[in-house]
């Protein structure tokens, strides 16, 4: 490991536990900064609901941590977006963003739109799909932006389990993620979870990156961010344990290829590789193959659009 990933390690990484809340509160009534929680959905109906409602029992209600819960449902086939509404989120759909770009699918591109629907200086991303949801997720990686001037983006860290065995999840991140990090970018090779869902950064940095439209983004986002603002102005921060809904195989397959995608573009500009993965299943007449497309679209940095801009002006 690099001698500067060791250090960042010692003065970038962090507990939940060695902020609390009332530090962090302080620190938000000090500098006057506002805190956008985004909930990206796509038929989370057994879980959005809770999130919601312990994030607004803990940090709207209980401690004026947060002031905005947004789900963004990205074309819900079932009940997440009444469920959210119900408990107290306020629930804006994707393709009601920003109607003069048409929406593709893709977690990515919701992560982008939402810049547009909310107001908050910290806007902090959390996955909709957690179980045994804690507020500490939303408190623990918005503190350090509150209180340290110098940070601008934070990543949550936990243990990951699949079924009962601890520490076994995060396939793609072992996998794929962390052997691209080590190799090409080893400034980030100390990041936990690179491919988590829950991280929170300003505004002032988001609205300048470029966002891949799906899976990728997570990489993506990292990538960019050290280039613009150095190793230093990214952290992370323990939070505990993350359990949520677990893919299969093939769609662990396609979200590698799409994240692989995403780094070679940062990588190279020159030879690319064929934008496309094929898969197999067994049918009636044995193995076949099925093609998926892989995620090549990016949106470029927000403030080059001008809804944004005027928004910003009004």
């Amino acid at each position: 490991m690099l001698e500067e990933v060791e250090r960042w390690l010692s003065t970038r990484s962090w507990s939940v536990t060695d902020r609390p809340l009332h530090q962090i509160l302080a620190a938000k009534q000090r500098t006057g900064q506002s805190v956008s929680v985004v909930l990206p959905a796509l038929n989370e109906e057994e879980t959005v609901g809770d999130i919601v409602t312990v994030i607004r029992h803990d940090l709207v209600e209980q401690a004026p941590l947060v002031d905005e819960i947004v789900v963004v449902d990205s074309g819900s086939t079932d009940r997440t977006s009444e469920v959210a509404a119900a408990a107290g989120a306020r629930v804006v759909h994707r393709d009601e963003i920003l109607p003069r770009i048409p929406a593709v699918p893709g977690k990515g591109e919701v992560l982008w739109r939402s810049l547009l629907v909310t107001t908050g200086d910290i806007v902090c991303f959390i996955d909709a799909d957690l179980k045994e949801f804690s507020s500490d997720f939303v408190s623990g990686i918005v503190g350090p932006l509150l209180t340290d001037p110098e940070v601008d983006l934070v990543k949550a860290m936990y243990d990951r389990p699949l079924g009962g065995a601890a520490g076994q999840g995060g396939r793609v991140t072992e996998l794929m993620a962390r052997p691209l990090l080590n190799m090409h970018w080893p400034q980030l090779a100390g990041f936990v979870q690179p491919l988590g869902g829950e991280y929170a950064a300003r505004r002032s940095l988001l609205e300048q990156l470029p966002f891949p439209v799906g899976y990728g983004v997570e990489l993506g986002m990292l990538v960019d961010a050290l280039h613009l603002v150095g190793l230093d102005a990214l952290a992370q921060v323990d939070v505990g344990v993350r359990k949520h809904r677990h893919q299969d195989g093939q769609a662990l397959g396609r979200m590698a290829a799409a994240i692989y995608r995403t780094a070679q573009l940062r990588l190279a500009r020159g030879h690319l590789v064929r934008p496309a993965l094929t898969q197999f299943e067994r049918g009636e007449e044995g193995f076949e193959p099925r093609t998926y497309s892989v995620d090549t679209e990016e949106r470029p940095p927000m403030v080059e659009i001008a809804e944004y801009a005027s928004r910003r002006v009004a």
